[in-house]
Protein backbone atom coordinates (compact mmCIF):
# COMPACT_ATOMS: atom_id res chain seq x y z
CA UNK A 1 0.00 0.00 0.00
CA UNK A 2 1.57 3.32 -0.99
CA UNK A 3 2.10 6.21 1.44
CA UNK A 4 -0.52 8.44 -0.17
CA UNK A 5 -3.19 5.79 0.19
CA UNK A 6 -2.19 5.06 3.77
CA UNK A 7 -2.43 8.78 4.61
CA UNK A 8 -5.82 8.98 2.94
CA UNK A 9 -7.11 6.05 4.96
CA UNK A 10 -5.62 7.43 8.16
CA UNK A 11 -7.26 10.82 7.59
CA UNK A 12 -10.65 9.26 6.88
CA UNK A 13 -10.59 6.84 9.80
CA UNK A 14 -12.47 9.24 12.05
CA UNK A 15 -15.35 9.53 9.60
CA UNK A 16 -15.46 5.96 8.32
CA UNK A 17 -14.05 3.94 11.16
CA UNK A 18 -17.47 3.08 12.54
CA UNK A 19 -17.96 0.92 9.46
CA UNK A 20 -15.33 -1.41 10.88
CA UNK A 21 -16.62 -1.88 14.40
CA UNK A 22 -15.97 -4.93 16.50
CA UNK A 23 -18.68 -6.61 14.43
CA UNK A 24 -16.27 -6.76 11.48
CA UNK A 25 -13.16 -7.67 13.44
CA UNK A 26 -11.44 -4.40 12.46
CA UNK A 27 -11.41 -1.29 14.65
CA UNK A 28 -10.75 1.13 11.81
CA UNK A 29 -10.19 1.51 8.10
CA UNK A 30 -6.46 1.78 8.76
CA UNK A 31 -6.47 -1.53 10.65
CA UNK A 32 -8.23 -3.21 7.74
CA UNK A 33 -5.69 -1.63 5.39
CA UNK A 34 -2.87 -3.20 7.40
CA UNK A 35 -4.66 -6.57 7.55
CA UNK A 36 -5.11 -6.59 3.77
CA UNK A 37 -1.44 -5.77 3.18
CA UNK A 38 -0.32 -8.42 5.67
CA UNK A 39 -2.57 -11.13 4.30
CA UNK A 40 -1.38 -10.65 0.73
CA UNK A 41 2.26 -10.81 1.77
CA UNK A 42 1.49 -13.85 3.87
CA UNK A 43 -0.07 -15.61 0.91
CA UNK A 44 2.89 -14.67 -1.26
CA UNK A 45 5.67 -15.73 1.12
CA UNK A 46 4.06 -18.45 3.24
CA UNK A 47 5.55 -21.92 3.48
CA UNK A 48 2.91 -24.60 3.77
CA UNK A 49 3.00 -26.91 6.75
CA UNK A 50 1.12 -29.50 4.70
CA UNK A 51 -0.68 -29.32 1.36
CA UNK A 52 -4.42 -29.89 1.84
CA UNK A 53 -5.20 -29.89 -1.91
CA UNK A 54 -6.70 -33.31 -2.66
CA UNK A 55 -6.29 -34.25 1.01
CA UNK A 56 -7.72 -37.58 2.15
CA UNK A 57 -7.97 -39.50 5.41
CA UNK A 58 -8.44 -43.25 5.92
CA UNK A 59 -12.05 -44.38 5.41
CA UNK A 60 -14.38 -43.80 8.35
CA UNK A 61 -16.98 -46.61 8.17
CA UNK A 62 -19.23 -45.04 10.81
CA UNK A 63 -19.13 -41.24 10.93
CA UNK A 64 -19.90 -40.01 14.44
CA UNK A 65 -21.25 -36.46 14.43
CA UNK A 66 -21.68 -33.68 16.96
CA UNK A 67 -23.87 -30.70 16.01
CA UNK A 68 -23.35 -27.14 17.29
CA UNK A 69 -26.26 -24.79 16.73
CA UNK A 70 -29.70 -26.41 16.59
CA UNK A 71 -31.64 -23.50 15.13
CA UNK A 72 -33.46 -23.55 11.80
CA UNK A 73 -30.38 -24.57 9.77
CA UNK A 74 -28.93 -26.90 12.38
CA UNK A 75 -32.26 -28.51 13.15
CA UNK A 76 -32.88 -29.18 9.46
CA UNK A 77 -29.38 -30.62 9.13
CA UNK A 78 -30.05 -33.08 11.95
CA UNK A 79 -33.27 -34.16 10.25
CA UNK A 80 -31.53 -34.69 6.90
CA UNK A 81 -28.73 -36.72 8.43
CA UNK A 82 -31.19 -39.23 9.89
CA UNK A 83 -31.80 -40.34 6.30
CA UNK A 84 -28.19 -41.41 5.74
CA UNK A 85 -26.73 -44.79 6.71
CA UNK A 86 -23.34 -45.18 8.35
CA UNK A 87 -23.86 -42.21 10.65
CA UNK A 88 -24.26 -41.80 14.39
CA UNK A 89 -25.38 -38.51 15.90
CA UNK A 90 -23.54 -38.57 19.20
CA UNK A 91 -24.12 -35.06 20.53
CA UNK A 92 -26.28 -31.95 20.13
CA UNK A 93 -25.14 -28.53 21.38
CA UNK A 94 -26.83 -25.16 21.62
CA UNK A 95 -26.91 -22.42 24.23
CA UNK A 96 -30.68 -22.98 24.50
CA UNK A 97 -31.99 -26.07 26.24
CA UNK A 98 -35.19 -26.04 24.19
CA UNK A 99 -33.14 -26.22 20.99
CA UNK A 100 -31.22 -29.36 21.94
CA UNK A 101 -34.43 -30.92 23.23
CA UNK A 102 -36.01 -30.29 19.82
CA UNK A 103 -33.03 -32.01 18.18
CA UNK A 104 -33.39 -34.94 20.55
CA UNK A 105 -37.05 -35.22 19.63
CA UNK A 106 -36.05 -35.38 15.95
CA UNK A 107 -33.79 -38.33 16.69
CA UNK A 108 -36.52 -40.02 18.71
CA UNK A 109 -39.07 -39.70 15.90
CA UNK A 110 -36.55 -41.15 13.44
CA UNK A 111 -35.95 -44.13 15.75
CA UNK A 112 -32.35 -43.13 16.48
CA UNK A 113 -30.56 -43.45 19.83
CA UNK A 114 -30.51 -40.43 22.10
CA UNK A 115 -27.61 -38.02 21.77
CA UNK A 116 -25.71 -36.33 24.59
CA UNK A 117 -26.98 -32.80 25.12
CA UNK A 118 -24.81 -29.74 25.73
CA UNK A 119 -26.42 -26.40 26.58
CA UNK A 120 -26.45 -23.54 29.03
CA UNK A 121 -23.59 -21.19 28.06
CA UNK A 122 -21.75 -19.97 25.00
CA UNK A 123 -18.61 -22.03 25.68
CA UNK A 124 -20.24 -25.42 26.24
CA UNK A 125 -19.35 -26.52 22.69
CA UNK A 126 -15.76 -26.94 23.83
CA UNK A 127 -16.74 -29.91 25.97
CA UNK A 128 -18.37 -31.55 22.98
CA UNK A 129 -15.30 -30.95 20.79
CA UNK A 130 -13.13 -32.56 23.46
CA UNK A 131 -15.15 -35.80 23.39
CA UNK A 132 -13.25 -38.82 22.09
CA UNK A 133 -16.24 -40.46 20.38
CA UNK A 134 -16.89 -37.84 17.67
CA UNK A 135 -15.33 -37.73 14.19
CA UNK A 136 -17.09 -34.70 12.69
CA UNK A 137 -18.28 -31.42 14.17
CA UNK A 138 -21.15 -29.89 12.17
CA UNK A 139 -21.40 -26.12 12.83
CA UNK A 140 -24.62 -24.18 12.22
CA UNK A 141 -24.33 -21.32 14.73
CA UNK A 142 -24.41 -17.57 14.19
CA UNK A 143 -21.49 -16.41 12.06
CA UNK A 144 -19.15 -15.12 14.75
CA UNK A 145 -18.75 -18.62 16.20
CA UNK A 146 -17.95 -20.43 12.93
CA UNK A 147 -14.17 -20.00 12.94
CA UNK A 148 -13.57 -20.31 16.72
CA UNK A 149 -15.50 -23.58 16.90
CA UNK A 150 -13.94 -24.95 13.70
CA UNK A 151 -10.41 -24.19 14.91
CA UNK A 152 -11.02 -25.68 18.36
CA UNK A 153 -12.60 -28.79 16.84
CA UNK A 154 -9.67 -29.41 14.48
CA UNK A 155 -7.21 -28.86 17.32
CA UNK A 156 -9.01 -31.64 19.18
CA UNK A 157 -8.77 -34.09 16.30
CA UNK A 158 -12.17 -33.55 14.69
CA UNK A 159 -13.06 -32.99 11.06
CA UNK A 160 -15.31 -29.99 10.50
CA UNK A 161 -18.32 -29.12 8.35
CA UNK A 162 -19.17 -25.44 8.80
CA UNK A 163 -22.04 -23.39 7.45
CA UNK A 164 -21.31 -20.30 5.35
CA UNK A 165 -19.49 -18.08 5.87
CA UNK A 166 -16.73 -20.16 7.41
CA UNK A 167 -14.78 -16.97 8.20
CA UNK A 168 -15.70 -13.30 8.55
CA UNK A 169 -12.33 -11.58 8.22
CA UNK A 170 -8.85 -12.24 6.84
CA UNK A 171 -7.37 -13.32 10.14
CA UNK A 172 -10.04 -16.01 10.49
CA UNK A 173 -9.37 -17.20 6.92
CA UNK A 174 -5.72 -17.76 7.81
CA UNK A 175 -6.60 -19.39 11.14
CA UNK A 176 -8.69 -21.99 9.34
CA UNK A 177 -6.03 -22.69 6.71
CA UNK A 178 -3.13 -22.95 9.14
CA UNK A 179 -5.07 -25.08 11.62
CA UNK A 180 -6.25 -27.50 8.94
CA UNK A 181 -2.71 -27.87 7.60
CA UNK A 182 -1.20 -28.35 11.04
CA UNK A 183 -3.81 -30.82 12.32
CA UNK A 184 -4.43 -32.50 8.95
CA UNK A 185 -8.17 -32.41 9.41
CA UNK A 186 -10.87 -31.70 6.85
CA UNK A 187 -12.67 -28.37 7.12
CA UNK A 188 -15.48 -28.23 4.56
CA UNK A 189 -17.56 -25.11 4.08
CA UNK A 190 -21.16 -26.23 3.62
CA UNK A 191 -21.77 -24.31 0.41
CA UNK A 192 -25.00 -26.00 -0.60
CA UNK A 193 -25.44 -24.02 -3.84
CA UNK A 194 -22.52 -25.96 -5.34
CA UNK A 195 -24.84 -28.99 -5.19
CA UNK A 196 -27.90 -27.46 -6.83
CA UNK A 197 -28.90 -29.39 -9.93
CA UNK A 198 -28.39 -26.71 -12.59
CA UNK A 199 -25.03 -25.74 -11.10
CA UNK A 200 -23.93 -29.38 -11.16
CA UNK A 201 -25.20 -29.81 -14.72
CA UNK A 202 -23.32 -26.77 -16.02
CA UNK A 203 -20.20 -27.70 -14.06
CA UNK A 204 -20.15 -31.06 -15.84
CA UNK A 205 -20.80 -29.35 -19.17
CA UNK A 206 -17.85 -27.03 -18.60
CA UNK A 207 -15.66 -30.02 -17.71
CA UNK A 208 -16.54 -31.66 -21.02
CA UNK A 209 -15.94 -28.52 -23.07
CA UNK A 210 -19.56 -27.89 -24.02
CA UNK A 211 -19.13 -24.13 -23.59
CA UNK A 212 -15.63 -24.02 -25.06
CA UNK A 213 -13.19 -21.97 -22.99
CA UNK A 214 -15.01 -20.23 -20.13
CA UNK A 215 -14.16 -16.54 -20.12
CA UNK A 216 -16.70 -14.89 -17.79
CA UNK A 217 -19.00 -15.90 -14.95
CA UNK A 218 -21.54 -14.26 -12.68
CA UNK A 219 -23.00 -15.17 -9.32
CA UNK A 220 -25.13 -13.39 -6.74
CA UNK A 221 -27.11 -13.48 -3.56
CA UNK A 222 -30.10 -11.26 -4.25
CA UNK A 223 -32.63 -12.37 -1.69
CA UNK A 224 -34.91 -10.11 0.34
CA UNK A 225 -34.59 -10.82 4.06
CA UNK A 226 -36.42 -9.32 7.02
CA UNK A 227 -33.21 -8.13 8.65
CA UNK A 228 -35.13 -6.43 11.45
CA UNK A 229 -37.09 -9.48 12.61
CA UNK A 230 -36.86 -9.28 16.38
CA UNK A 231 -34.81 -11.86 18.26
CA UNK A 232 -32.64 -12.01 21.34
CA UNK A 233 -29.28 -11.06 19.81
CA UNK A 234 -30.18 -9.49 16.43
CA UNK A 235 -26.86 -10.90 15.26
CA UNK A 236 -27.75 -10.98 11.61
CA UNK A 237 -28.80 -7.33 11.59
CA UNK A 238 -25.53 -6.40 13.33
CA UNK A 239 -23.57 -8.10 10.55
CA UNK A 240 -24.91 -5.37 8.26
CA UNK A 241 -22.89 -2.59 9.94
CA UNK A 242 -20.39 -2.57 7.06
CA UNK A 243 -20.60 -2.11 3.32
CA UNK A 244 -19.32 -4.76 0.95
CA UNK A 245 -20.32 -8.21 -0.26
CA UNK A 246 -21.30 -9.74 3.08
CA UNK A 247 -22.42 -13.13 1.75
CA UNK A 248 -20.49 -14.01 -1.43
CA UNK A 249 -20.16 -17.78 -1.38
CA UNK A 250 -23.58 -18.84 -2.72
CA UNK A 251 -22.90 -17.12 -6.02
CA UNK A 252 -19.12 -17.38 -6.04
CA UNK A 253 -18.60 -21.03 -5.09
CA UNK A 254 -20.25 -22.72 -8.08
CA UNK A 255 -18.60 -20.44 -10.66
CA UNK A 256 -15.17 -20.85 -9.03
CA UNK A 257 -15.56 -24.60 -9.41
CA UNK A 258 -16.50 -24.21 -13.08
CA UNK A 259 -13.46 -21.98 -13.68
CA UNK A 260 -11.11 -24.39 -11.83
CA UNK A 261 -10.15 -21.73 -9.30
CA UNK A 262 -7.53 -23.14 -6.89
CA UNK A 263 -7.19 -26.01 -9.35
CA UNK A 264 -5.38 -24.51 -12.33
CA UNK A 265 -6.37 -20.86 -12.00
CA UNK A 266 -6.56 -18.37 -9.15
CA UNK A 267 -8.41 -15.17 -8.25
CA UNK A 268 -5.87 -12.38 -8.75
CA UNK A 269 -7.49 -9.03 -7.91
CA UNK A 270 -10.87 -7.37 -7.49
CA UNK A 271 -12.75 -4.09 -7.24
CA UNK A 272 -15.99 -3.55 -5.33
CA UNK A 273 -18.65 -0.83 -5.29
CA UNK A 274 -21.76 -0.38 -3.16
CA UNK A 275 -24.78 1.85 -3.46
CA UNK A 276 -25.76 4.01 -0.53
CA UNK A 277 -28.21 2.59 1.99
CA UNK A 278 -31.65 3.61 0.78
CA UNK A 279 -33.78 1.49 3.12
CA UNK A 280 -32.24 -0.02 6.26
CA UNK A 281 -31.51 3.23 8.08
CA UNK A 282 -34.99 4.54 7.34
CA UNK A 283 -36.54 1.25 8.49
CA UNK A 284 -34.61 1.36 11.77
CA UNK A 285 -35.88 4.89 12.44
CA UNK A 286 -39.46 3.95 11.58
CA UNK A 287 -39.42 0.87 13.82
CA UNK A 288 -37.80 2.77 16.71
CA UNK A 289 -40.68 5.26 16.71
CA UNK A 290 -43.04 2.39 17.52
CA UNK A 291 -40.77 0.10 19.59
CA UNK A 292 -37.89 1.22 21.82
CA UNK A 293 -36.17 -2.12 21.18
CA UNK A 294 -34.92 -0.74 17.85
CA UNK A 295 -33.53 2.58 19.15
CA UNK A 296 -29.94 1.31 19.32
CA UNK A 297 -29.99 0.72 15.56
CA UNK A 298 -30.94 4.28 14.62
CA UNK A 299 -28.05 6.10 12.97
CA UNK A 300 -25.96 2.98 12.42
CA UNK A 301 -23.87 2.85 9.21
CA UNK A 302 -25.80 0.11 7.41
CA UNK A 303 -24.39 -1.36 4.23
CA UNK A 304 -25.62 -0.14 0.88
CA UNK A 305 -28.49 -1.92 -0.83
CA UNK A 306 -26.49 -3.40 -3.70
CA UNK A 307 -22.84 -4.40 -3.79
CA UNK A 308 -21.18 -5.34 -7.07
CA UNK A 309 -17.70 -6.88 -7.04
CA UNK A 310 -15.67 -7.71 -10.14
CA UNK A 311 -12.77 -10.18 -10.06
CA UNK A 312 -10.06 -11.00 -12.58
CA UNK A 313 -8.29 -14.35 -12.54
CA UNK A 314 -4.64 -15.13 -13.29
CA UNK A 315 -5.68 -16.61 -16.66
CA UNK A 316 -7.59 -13.50 -17.68
CA UNK A 317 -11.15 -14.63 -16.86
CA UNK A 318 -13.62 -12.32 -15.07
CA UNK A 319 -16.28 -12.90 -12.41
CA UNK A 320 -19.02 -10.55 -11.25
CA UNK A 321 -20.58 -11.18 -7.82
CA UNK A 322 -23.49 -9.20 -6.35
CA UNK A 323 -25.18 -8.95 -2.95
CA UNK A 324 -28.53 -7.37 -2.06
CA UNK A 325 -30.82 -8.59 0.72
CA UNK A 326 -32.90 -5.43 1.16
CA UNK A 327 -34.35 -4.26 -2.16
CA UNK A 328 -37.73 -5.60 -3.34
CA UNK A 329 -36.34 -7.90 -6.02
CA UNK A 330 -37.03 -11.43 -7.19
CA UNK A 331 -34.66 -14.05 -5.76
CA UNK A 332 -31.59 -14.36 -7.99
CA UNK A 333 -28.24 -16.18 -7.73
CA UNK A 334 -27.52 -15.52 -11.43
CA UNK A 335 -25.12 -18.45 -12.05
CA UNK A 336 -24.03 -17.36 -15.49
CA UNK A 337 -21.21 -19.12 -17.35
CA UNK A 338 -20.03 -17.64 -20.65
CA UNK A 339 -17.60 -19.43 -22.96
CA UNK A 340 -16.26 -19.33 -26.48
CA UNK A 341 -18.89 -21.82 -27.72
CA UNK A 342 -21.92 -21.21 -25.53
CA UNK A 343 -23.35 -20.07 -22.22
CA UNK A 344 -25.59 -21.03 -19.33
CA UNK A 345 -27.82 -18.82 -17.19
CA UNK A 346 -29.93 -20.07 -14.33
CA UNK A 347 -32.08 -17.03 -13.50
CA UNK A 348 -34.81 -16.15 -14.22
CA UNK A 349 -35.92 -19.74 -13.82
CA UNK A 350 -35.89 -22.18 -15.47
CA UNK A 351 -32.17 -22.35 -16.26
CA UNK A 352 -31.24 -21.97 -19.91
CA UNK A 353 -28.42 -22.99 -22.27
CA UNK A 354 -27.35 -21.27 -25.49
CA UNK A 355 -24.89 -22.37 -28.19
CA UNK A 356 -25.17 -19.23 -30.27
CA UNK A 357 -27.51 -16.28 -30.05
CA UNK A 358 -30.69 -18.06 -28.95
CA UNK A 359 -31.65 -20.30 -26.04
CA UNK A 360 -32.03 -23.95 -26.93
CA UNK A 361 -35.59 -25.23 -27.15
CA UNK A 362 -37.25 -27.11 -24.30
CA UNK A 363 -36.88 -30.48 -26.01
CA UNK A 364 -33.16 -29.95 -26.63
CA UNK A 365 -32.75 -28.83 -23.02
CA UNK A 366 -34.08 -32.19 -21.86
CA UNK A 367 -31.51 -33.93 -24.08
CA UNK A 368 -28.74 -31.78 -22.61
CA UNK A 369 -29.81 -32.69 -19.09
CA UNK A 370 -29.84 -36.37 -20.00
CA UNK A 371 -26.39 -36.18 -21.56
CA UNK A 372 -24.59 -34.01 -19.03
CA UNK A 373 -26.15 -34.68 -15.61
CA UNK A 374 -23.18 -35.80 -13.49
CA UNK A 375 -23.01 -39.19 -11.80
CA UNK A 376 -23.65 -37.68 -8.36
CA UNK A 377 -27.02 -36.29 -9.45
CA UNK A 378 -27.96 -39.47 -11.32
CA UNK A 379 -27.18 -41.48 -8.21
CA UNK A 380 -28.75 -39.40 -5.45
CA UNK A 381 -30.79 -36.63 -7.13
CA UNK A 382 -34.27 -38.17 -6.92
CA UNK A 383 -33.78 -39.20 -3.31
CA UNK A 384 -32.41 -35.74 -2.48
CA UNK A 385 -35.52 -34.09 -3.91
CA UNK A 386 -37.74 -36.32 -1.77
CA UNK A 387 -35.76 -35.62 1.42
CA UNK A 388 -35.60 -31.90 0.64
CA UNK A 389 -33.53 -28.99 1.81
CA UNK A 390 -33.60 -26.16 -0.75
CA UNK A 391 -35.02 -28.50 -3.36
CA UNK A 392 -32.58 -31.31 -2.54
CA UNK A 393 -29.21 -29.60 -2.77
CA UNK A 394 -28.78 -29.66 1.03
CA UNK A 395 -29.25 -33.41 1.19
CA UNK A 396 -26.99 -33.96 -1.83
CA UNK A 397 -24.29 -31.98 -0.01
CA UNK A 398 -24.68 -33.96 3.22
CA UNK A 399 -24.76 -37.33 1.48
CA UNK A 400 -21.69 -36.48 -0.60
CA UNK A 401 -19.76 -35.37 2.52
CA UNK A 402 -20.53 -38.61 4.35
CA UNK A 403 -19.81 -40.78 1.31
CA UNK A 404 -16.40 -39.14 0.87
CA UNK A 405 -15.59 -39.77 4.54
CA UNK A 406 -16.82 -43.37 4.28
CA UNK A 407 -14.54 -44.01 1.30
CA UNK A 408 -11.49 -41.93 2.17
CA UNK A 409 -11.99 -39.51 -0.74
CA UNK A 410 -11.04 -35.83 -1.01
CA UNK A 411 -13.89 -33.43 -0.28
CA UNK A 412 -15.38 -31.32 -3.06
CA UNK A 413 -14.81 -28.08 -1.11
CA UNK A 414 -11.49 -27.93 0.72
CA UNK A 415 -10.07 -25.49 3.25
CA UNK A 416 -8.45 -23.33 0.55
CA UNK A 417 -11.81 -22.91 -1.19
CA UNK A 418 -13.44 -21.93 2.10
CA UNK A 419 -10.80 -19.32 2.92
CA UNK A 420 -10.70 -17.87 -0.58
CA UNK A 421 -14.44 -17.54 -1.04
CA UNK A 422 -14.85 -15.97 2.40
CA UNK A 423 -11.96 -13.53 1.90
CA UNK A 424 -14.03 -11.60 -0.61
CA UNK A 425 -16.08 -10.09 2.20
CA UNK A 426 -13.25 -8.18 3.93
CA UNK A 427 -11.56 -7.44 0.61
CA UNK A 428 -14.79 -5.97 -0.77
CA UNK A 429 -15.21 -3.90 2.39
CA UNK A 430 -11.70 -2.52 1.86
CA UNK A 431 -12.37 -1.71 -1.79
CA UNK A 432 -15.68 0.03 -1.08
CA UNK A 433 -14.05 2.10 1.68
CA UNK A 434 -11.22 3.05 -0.68
CA UNK A 435 -13.26 4.46 -3.57
CA UNK A 436 -13.56 1.04 -5.22
CA UNK A 437 -9.81 0.62 -5.31
CA UNK A 438 -8.31 -2.51 -6.82
CA UNK A 439 -7.10 -5.03 -4.25
CA UNK A 440 -5.03 -8.16 -4.74
CA UNK A 441 -6.51 -11.45 -3.54
CA UNK A 442 -4.27 -13.68 -1.42
CA UNK A 443 -3.24 -17.15 -2.54
CA UNK A 444 -4.18 -19.47 0.32
CA UNK A 445 -2.74 -22.51 -1.51
CA UNK A 446 0.87 -21.23 -1.41
CA UNK A 447 1.20 -21.79 -5.14
CA UNK A 448 -0.34 -25.25 -5.30
CA UNK A 449 -3.22 -23.89 -7.40
CA UNK A 450 -0.88 -24.31 -10.38
CA UNK A 451 -0.83 -28.09 -10.03
CA UNK A 452 -4.25 -28.60 -8.44
CA UNK A 453 -6.54 -31.02 -10.22
CA UNK A 454 -10.06 -30.00 -11.32
CA UNK A 455 -12.90 -31.14 -9.11
CA UNK A 456 -13.60 -34.83 -9.74
CA UNK A 457 -17.23 -35.35 -10.71
CA UNK A 458 -17.21 -39.13 -11.13
CA UNK A 459 -18.39 -41.18 -8.20
CA UNK A 460 -15.61 -43.28 -6.73
CA UNK A 461 -17.50 -44.14 -3.57
CA UNK A 462 -21.30 -44.26 -3.77
CA UNK A 463 -21.38 -46.94 -1.09
CA UNK A 464 -23.40 -44.88 1.37
CA UNK A 465 -26.97 -46.06 1.75
CA UNK A 466 -30.10 -44.01 2.32
CA UNK A 467 -32.75 -44.81 4.91
CA UNK A 468 -36.12 -44.78 3.18
CA UNK A 469 -39.04 -43.64 5.31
Amino acid sequence: MNTTRRNFLRNTTLGAGILFSSVTGYASVEQLDEAVTETFQKGKNRKQVFNMSGFTVPPIPMVRIGYVGIGSRGGAAVTRMTNIEGVEIKALCDIREEAVNAGQETLKKAGWPEARLYFGDDQVWKKMCESDDIDLIYIATSWKWHTPIAVYAMEHGKHVAVEVPAARNLEECWQLVETAERTRRHCMQLENCCYDFFEMLTLNMSRQGAFGELIHAEGAYIHYRDNFRKNETMWRLRENFKSGNLYPTHGLGPVCQALNVNRGDRLEYMVSMSTDDFQMGAQAKELAEKDSFYREFVGKPFRGNMNTSVIRTYKGKTIMVQHDVTSPRVYDRKHLLSGTKGMAQKYPLPGKIAFGHEWVAEEEMKQIEEKYSPELIRHIGDIAKSVGGHGGMDFTMDWRLIDCLHNGLPLDIDIYDAALWCSLTPLSIWSVANNSGSIKIPDFTAGYWKSGQPLELKLKGATTGVIKR
